[in-house]
């Protein structure tokens, strides 16, 4: 008896998808390598494929340029950086984590992340749509580390002086410093601490 398995067009679709998810990372994972063996510049189409082992075409066809490439790369960093974070942020205080957390994003931006976002051209409209994604992201984190630090007053917040409010604060002056090259947020945390406690 000849039986066959057949399988439906949504299955089919789900697994080319993976299939080509996977191709697709592993067109970044070689993108990611050019850039941290021979730099930035050196990551093209051309050098992807090469390191892949695929045609060019195939490249095309998960990507339209270098900087869809670049802008992937930063959008996959700052995900992996904000997982990365939340495991390195230890302090009891809120105001001992906000240091923490600056920290972390001066690293980062000092480093591989700063490259990438500074070298993404034509796309940085589209990298600074996700700058601001990522900030919404670190905000939400900033109201529930509030939340969740004891100390903090509980008579401070009102229609006004709500606490996605001072995170929304808290967070662009942290994405100033780092613009401008603080070393440290210490003086911006004794402020902080001065509302809170």
């Amino acid at each position: 008896m000849n039986m066959f398995i057949y399988e439906t067009s949504q299955e089919r679709r789900i697994r080319v998808r993976r299939k080509d998810d996977r191709l697709r990372g592993a067109l970044l994972d070689s993108a990611r390598k050019i850039a941290d063996v021979e730099g930035i510049e050196a990551v093209n189409i051309r050098s992807i494929a090469r390191s892949a082992g695929v045609a060019t075409g195939t490249v095309y066809n998960y990507f339209a340029n270098k900087d869809e490439i670049l802008l992937s790369l930063t959008e996959e960093y700052w995900r992996q950086a904000l997982h990365e974070m939340k495991k390195q942020i230890t302090s009891g205080s809120f105001c001992g984590q906000l240091e923490e957390m600056f920290a972390f994003l001066r690293e980062g931006i000092d480093g591989s992340a700063g490259k990438l976002m500074n070298s993404l051209g034509k796309a940085e409209t589209a990298g600074q749509e996700s700058m601001a994604h990522m900030q919404q992201t670190l905000e939400l984190s900033l109201v529930r580390r509030l939340e969740s630090d004891g100390k903090v007053r509980r008579d401070i917040w009102n229609e006004v002086f709500t606490k996605e409010e001072f995170a929304h604060f808290i967070m662009m002056n942290m994405m100033w410093l780092l613009r401008t090259g603080a070393a440290d947020i210490r003086f911006f945390t004794a402020i902080v601490a001065r509302a809170i406690y």
